[in-house]
């Protein structure tokens, strides 16, 4: 941890704006490095948010053949869109700060979520969120809340960003593998893939029409040893681009 600390120190930016209200045109989507990546979005589209996400990949073991299947997720995000080192204004990081941001925070902060006893890492599924509040990470000026994103009652991934009145119901149109540098968090399992999230077409989405998972940190499952094991909950982070 010694070196993330060092790196806060070294890059962070000493004095800090208010949030810009639009995020520029220039801001774009990072790339995996080598071999397959993401499509971009169209351009008839526009950046409207970039989130960090925090929480958790949920899993369970049906059977013993070492693979897990995914159940869902639950995460808190927060507004990270003005810290982008190609926004405007004076609050902007260093390319490696930025880069690291999901690593740090997944190293250093609790989960932001209700905990369910039974499982380890788990968060209580009638109430997985608590009360909504800024994330303060070392010398960075405080993160504003933005939303949830979660898996709703027919299992679709959905992102509800309350303070900025957006909202994306989705299916996955695409994924690549994380870099293998990628940080394999917690239970070093890795990092979970890069997504392209577009609309599903149920007509619940609000202004955003296609979401990006991409620069991941931990979130894949653990091996399946027992059939029947039940679920396992993996911490991760997540930078989530929304357009729309």
């Amino acid at each position: 941890m010694v070196s993330v600390w060092k790196l806060f120190a070294s890059f962070a930016v000493a004095g800090f704006a208010a949030p810009s209200c639009r995020p520029p045109a220039t801001l774009t989507l990072p790339k995996v490095g080598g071999g397959t990546e993401l499509p971009p979005p169209p351009p008839t589209l526009t950046l409207k948010k970039i989130a960090l996400g925090h929480g958790i990949q949920n899993y369970t073991c049906e059977s013993t053949t070492g693979e897990a299947k995914a159940t869902g997720a639950l995460a808190v995000l927060y507004d990270v869109t003005s810290l982008h080192p190609s926004a405007t204004g004076r609050n902007t990081l260093s390319p490696i700060v930025w880069n690291k941001l999901p690593s740090t925070l997944l190293w250093t902060n609790p989960l932001p979520l209700n905990p369910l006893p039974t499982v380890h890492f788990g968060a209580d599924p009638a109430n997985p969120f608590p009360e909504p509040s800024s994330l303060r990470l070392h010398s960075l000026p405080e993160i504003k809340f933005l939303g949830h994103h979660f898996f709703d009652a027919q299992s679709t991934p959905t992102f509800d960003l309350k303070i900025a009145n957006l909202k994306a119901s989705v299916a996955k149109t695409g994924a690549v593998d994380a870099p293998r540098n990628a940080d394999k968090g917690i239970l070093g399992t890795g990092a979970v893939s890069w997504l392209e999230l577009g609309d599903n077409g149920k007509g619940l989405s609000q202004g955003v029409s296609k979401v990006y998972r991409v620069i991941t940190a931990g979130g894949v499952a653990q091996k399946c040893e027992v059939a029947g094991a039940g679920a396992q909950s993996v911490p991760y982070t997540t930078y989530y681009w929304f357009y729309g």
